[in-house]
């Protein structure tokens, strides 16, 4: 079975700021793609919500980065688990919540 690779970071601008005279974006990370086995598929953080970000029309921008040397090397060496990854949820989805 291969590992969960993180393939890309997933990112909105959320605005600009000015540094050095120059203008820049600020982007909000709202998940990312990864790879197994049964192919690519990606994660959105549940708290992102998508009518906050500014467009001119009825679709926004998603930006797929590489992910940092470190972050991408940590991911790799776990195994999948979770939705999408074909194996069990993993073991944080198992709680004692009384809903």
């Amino acid at each position: 079975m291969m590992a969960t690779t993180h393939v890309y970071d997933l990112a909105v601008k959320t605005g600009e700021y000015e540094s050095n005279g120059q203008t820049k974006g600020r982007y909000e990370n709202i998940g990312k793609v990864l790879r197994n086995d049964n192919g690519q598929f990606m994660l959105l953080k549940k708290t992102f919500n998508p009518a906050g970000v500014d467009s001119n029309g009825n679709m926004i921008a998603v930006s797929m980065f590489e992910p940092k040397a470190n972050d991408r090397q940590q991911h790799s060496s776990q195994q999948g688990s979770g939705y999408g990854a074909g194996g069990q949820p993993s073991r944080e989805l198992d709680d004692d919540l009384p809903f």
